[in-house]
């Protein structure tokens, strides 16, 4: 991440890290207005006391708000158990292992989306299995049924679905399959499927993150969700060195790893889940704000927004992110935004792109055209729930000086 005052890098190598509040930061030299900051967690008075709390208990570490927090976050998303992890990627890690992505060999796959934060194919790298790539929907930017099925091989091992941006993929549809699915949904709490069952509550195992600009932020964490009682044993033995619950500290009985979230994490957790509906529905109004915005220079210029729920779908927004009209450049149009004091950012690069999957595994341009398309002209701007209507206009009235002078 840029220090403040950094010009604003159009690399995606950290695009995940581009977080920091800018209220402080001067916009371009003679523009006196203050900048507008990529995106800006929700902490008020409740998460200062709910921490100060934890710190002066002095009980930091495997207390007792890592099981409330489990407990309450799995009520929120209708699973039957949460398991608090100190990542999104360490909580996709344990949940391919617990579906039998463990150890594998080279031959062993796991079919997914290549247009998402690489953890997400980084993941089953870790146990030696292949991430399986199969283009997604022009629309939703989520991997479809079919398009999964066409993937699936006597080689398959699980299937790794995507909730891309906040919206909810197809993954009843894709149960149908008979295959373990592990859900990737670390941009999707409070998303809501077709069927009425909100994201996590489907019983597969399901990732949340809680990074800063995450819709609940523990500062880093993240946290899985199931419905078998089997793997939240597993997975709370395995985050925690492989130890088993009833056994002493220095006692392990299997291979496990330091993927615990402190108490100190789970009491800001905790504090946020207090407050969940209202940043929610701050950023569905924000959301709002910028549709009604920017549909003149949709019309005006073919910029295209990301698409409305359907079919009783619903989005949780995480990011708001556009497409560049064909023939523009997106990164001239970063920097041009950032001169403005618009902090903006490319939003996702191709996973099969990156120069390790490539030489790895010989992914070459044009093999996956909606996601790489995606992801040339993907454009994420400024979006966080205290946002104002006057920051939102601004940020369109600068795009639009931008792209139809």
């Amino acid at each position: 991440m840029s220090p403040a005052g950094d010009a604003v890098p159009v690399s995606a190598s950290d695009v995940e890290a581009a977080t920091a509040d800018t209220a402080g930061t001067p916009s371009a030299p003679g523009d006196a207005r203050p900048p507008v900051p990529l995106a800006r967690p929700v902490i008020g008075e409740a998460e200062e006391r709910a921490v100060l709390e934890v710190l002066r208990s002095r009980h930091l570490s495997l207390g007792p708000r890592v099981p409330e927090f489990e407990r309450r976050f799995a009520q929120r998303v209708g699973a039957a158990h949460g398991c608090a992890v100190s990542s999104g990627t360490a909580g996709l890690h344990l949940a391919l292992r617990a579906v039998g992505v463990e150890d594998c060999a080279k031959e062993d796959e796991v079919v997914t989306s290549p247009f998402s934060f690489i953890a997400t194919a980084n993941a089953v790298l870790f146990e030696g299995a292949t991430p399986v790539f199969v283009d997604v929907d022009p629309e939703t930017l989520n991997v479809t049924p079919d398009a999964v099925a066409s993937a699936v091989t006597d080689r398959t091992r699980a299937l790794l679905p995507v909730h891309i941006f906040g919206y909810p993929a197809d993954v009843p549809a894709m149960e149908r399959l008979g295959l373990p699915i592990v859900e990737d949904g670390a941009q999707a709490l409070g998303a809501v499927h077709a069927d009425g069952v909100p994201v996590g509550g489907h019983g597969h195992s399901t990732i949340f993150a809680f990074y800063a600009n995450k819709q609940l932020t523990t500062g880093e964490g993240g946290l899985v969700t199931t419905g078998d009682a089997a793997v939240k044993q597993r997975i709370d033995s395995e985050r925690n060195q492989g130890r088993a619950p009833d056994m002493q500290w220095l006692d392990h009985d299997r291979l496990g790893f330091n993927y615990r979230l402190s108490d100190l994490h789970c009491a800001l957790g905790l504090a946020q889940l207090d407050r969940l509906d209202d940043m929610l529905e701050g950023r569905d109004r924000v959301a709002a704000w910028y549709r009604e915005a920017l549909a003149p220079l949709v019309a005006r210029t073919g910029l295209e927004l990301l698409c409305e729920d359907r079919g009783g779908n619903r989005r949780s927004w995480f990011v708001y992110v556009v497409r560049v009209p064909h023939g523009v450049d997106r990164d001239r149009t970063i920097r041009a935004l950032a001169d403005r004091g618009i902090q903006t950012r490319p939003y996702l690069p191709a996973i099969h792109l990156f120069a390790f999957y490539r030489e790895r595994f010989g992914f070459r341009e044009g093999q996956f055209p909606v996601a790489e398309d995606a992801a040339a002209r993907g454009l994420s701007l400024p979006f966080f729930p205290e946002m104002t209507q006057a920051q939102v206009q601004r940020v369109v009235e600068d795009l639009t000086a931008v792209l139809a002078p």
